[in-house]
């Protein structure tokens, strides 16, 4: 086994880079997390309290109710009384003006009616007058008294005593002398005489309702440090449930302070930035390749941040409880675009920085890896629909397992047993079936294939493989034949059966444009005899081109694509190679003419089709088939492949190339294996 060498594995860019992730990563997280501290849980009144014992860490008030609070803030507003000024020279000034407008008398009414008017209006101004705004605002309870300061003495006087500026104007006509001349008065205007000589003084009035108000005590006692709160178990009462409450509210103010925030924020973005490099580290020991392509670092950190922003806008606003999450949908994600190792360790990495997030984290450490685990185990491939439905009762079965376990650890008799959790599981378990949908997302954002979507792809009644099937028939068996070859490759040295099949079947498309210029579609007219052996070779090539564009025409995924352009790799069309260059000995060839554009292999997957194609290909032109002449075919055609080096740029062992060198010489032989005469009747 080769050790890890940090000179010879990874350069200085790759460090940088995988820094970079991690410090965004980690900084991410730590902001998505609640910043109040650690104050969350959940309880609900009237329901067994699911945590371990409570008891005050801290001497803290047990706050009382918002409701509470409000009735005996209400009760008090009974007793509030606003303040007036009284203004005496409103009345002076009010009266004057209204004698000096009407020093030539009123039309039509006596000289004796102004003195009269005068009157009237010195009267109404010694009972009080209050603009309507302010005595609509507070006179709406009639037993309200106001208080009103004239000069250093304040008197409490009953507000129902005062006029309103309407209601004094309405006073004036009461007067049965002015009643006969309503008429008349009315033209004069008199409301502009009328004023309020009582003064609303808000900044006293605030002051006063302020002090009233906050005399009411915001605590209706205190819990002493180390005083037992709730048991486990427990059915939480509303003193229970306000102490709870009062606690959350106490330790949060408590955790306010600026230095308690720095050291809280740096505690937190260490715990993550540990849990982070570890699982960057693994990924760089025993998974290095997945940093080869972005779309698997992508995925793999996206859905750590996607499950520490859910478990934090569930813990910051108290819905229900985190077991809803369907956690178990991630290692589920891992697991079928990657590998089940890396579904393990990602699942452990999200789980232990969710539970930083949580009052009381073991139980649902233990609970969620449990069921990441079983998700796994029970999921090696998703191909259908009814397998995620037996995971997610695997998983939900599981969790809820583990979780009676806490129960029976803790409880004291079975009386106390609650299935409200085992509801969220269940819930839990029901979310993980939209992981079959969410599939195609996670393919699209990040550009995977799930062997879901191969299987689709693989239907032969897809559009185009129906028309190669009736256009080019021939290369259409070809194609199926190949990929059966490919994918019994696949299985005996573990890469991705399902993968290789799909490619097969698709990695000759481009035959569709001509397929009288192929071998297997020609039924005794050879087109080749007509032209030359370098338009030949050209036509031959661009099945590879015309195959990548019918490709991209039909959004087929880049990673079929990729197999249309290395089943070839760099290889020749060699028989008109071969046929241009004996037919033309003293002339330079020029061998791009002939070579196909590449790449060569760079997967194990493409490595085997380009195998299985040229084998299953050249096999079709054997004279006899001999177990002899199988094996030296396909030790000739492979052994050619490796001497012209076109598996250098590909993670394929001499191992596996032995393997599937077995493999096809077995399949070959039982394909084209001797069949038994039947006798002729006689007559």
């Amino acid at each position: 086994m080769s050790s890890f060498n940090f000179k010879e594995d990874i350069t200085w860019r790759d460090i940088l880079l995988r820094f970079a992730i991690v410090i965004s990563t980690v900084a991410v997280v730590v902001w998505l997390m609640p910043q109040e501290g650690r104050n969350y849980f959940y309880a609900e009144q009237g329901k067994p309290w699911k945590y371990a014992d409570f008891t005050a860490p801290f001497n803290f008030p047990i706050y009382k109710s918002e409701d509470a609070i409000k009735k005996e803030k209400d009760s008090l507003m009974k007793e509030y009384e606003p303040y007036f000024n009284y203004n005496k020279e409103v009345e002076g000034s009010m009266v004057r003006k209204f004698v000096t407008d009407f020093s030539e008398g009123i039309p039509g009414i006596s000289d004796d009616y102004i003195s009269i008017i005068a009157n009237r209006l010195h009267k109404i101004y010694r009972q009080g007058i209050i603009s309507s705004q302010d005595y609509n605002r507070f006179a709406t309870d009639t037993t309200r008294n106001i208080r009103i300061v004239n000069g250093k003495n304040a008197t409490s006087i009953a507000i129902v005593g005062f006029l309103s500026t309407k209601k004094a104007y309405e006073q004036l006509f009461l007067d049965p002398l002015l009643e006969q001349h309503r008429s008349q008065l009315q033209k004069c205007n008199l409301n502009n005489y009328i004023s309020a000589n009582i003064i609303y003084d808000k900044r006293r009035s605030e002051e006063a309702l302020h002090d009233l108000l906050g005399s009411v005590p915001l605590a209706s006692g205190v819990a002493q440090k180390g005083q037992k709160i709730v048991d486990r178990g427990e059915i939480v009462s509303e003193s229970i449930y306000r102490t709870l409450e009062s606690y959350k509210k106490e330790n949060e103010r408590l955790n306010s302070n600026e230095t308690q925030q720095r050291l809280t924020l740096f505690g937190k973005a260490l715990y993550v930035l540990v849990i982070i490099v570890f699982f960057t580290i693994y990924l760089t020991l025993f998974r290095k390749d997945y940093f080869d392509k972005a779309r698997n670092v992508a995925m793999l950190y996206s859905l750590i941040v996607i499950f520490a922003l859910l478990t934090s806008l569930m813990v910051k606003n108290t819905i229900a409880h985190v077991y809803i999450l369907p956690y178990a949908m991630a290692a589920i994600f891992t697991r079928v675009f990657m590998d089940s190792r890396t579904a393990l360790v990602s699942q452990l990495t999200m789980i232990l920085i969710c539970s930083l997030m949580l009052q009381h984290p073991l139980e649902f450490i233990v609970v969620e890896i449990i069921s990441g685990m079983a998700a796994v185990y029970s999921l090696r491939e998703l191909q259908f629909r009814s397998q995620l439905f037996k995971t997610a009762m695997i998983v939900t079965i599981v969790a809820m397992t583990m979780n009676f376990a806490f129960d029976l650890i803790r409880m004291t008799e079975f009386s106390e047993f609650d299935m409200s959790y085992y509801n969220y599981l269940i819930i839990n378990g029901i979310l993980l079936l939209f992981a079959y949908p969410l599939l195609y997302l996670i393919e699209k954002t990040f550009g995977f294939i799930s062997d879901i979507t191969l299987i689709e792809l693989s239907n032969t009644n897809n559009p185009m493989l129906r028309r190669m099937s009736e256009v080019a028939p021939g290369t259409f068996q070809h194609s199926i034949q190949v990929g059966n070859l490919a994918s019994e490759i696949a299985n005996k040295i573990g890469a991705k059966a399902q993968l290789v099949r799909t490619g097969a079947l698709y990695h000759d498309i481009g035959k569709i444009i001509n397929p009288i210029y192929f071998t297997e579609n020609q039924s005794g007219i050879n087109p080749h005899e007509d032209i030359s052996e370098i338009e030949s070779a050209q036509i031959i090539i661009s099945h590879v081109t015309e195959g990548l564009k019918m490709a991209e025409r039909n959004d087929l995924p880049s990673i079929i694509k990729d197999f249309i352009c290395t089943h070839h790799g760099h290889g020749k069309a060699k028989y008109f190679y071969v046929k241009y260059k004996n037919e033309h000995p003293d002339e330079d060839v020029d061998d791009l003419l002939f070579t196909y554009p590449g790449p060569n292999p760079f997967t194990r997957e493409q490595a085997i089709l380009m195998m299985a194609d040229a084998t299953e290909a050249a096999s079709r032109s054997l004279p006899d088939y001999t177990e002899k002449s199988i094996r030296e075919l396909v030790n000739r055609l492979i052994d050619g492949m490796v001497a012209d080096g076109y598996f250098k740029e590909c993670p394929i062992t001499f191992r596996d190339i032995t393997y599937a060198k077995t493999v096809l010489c077995d399949k070959l032989k039982t394909i084209y294996h001797a069949r038994v005469s039947y006798p002729t009747a006689k007559s």
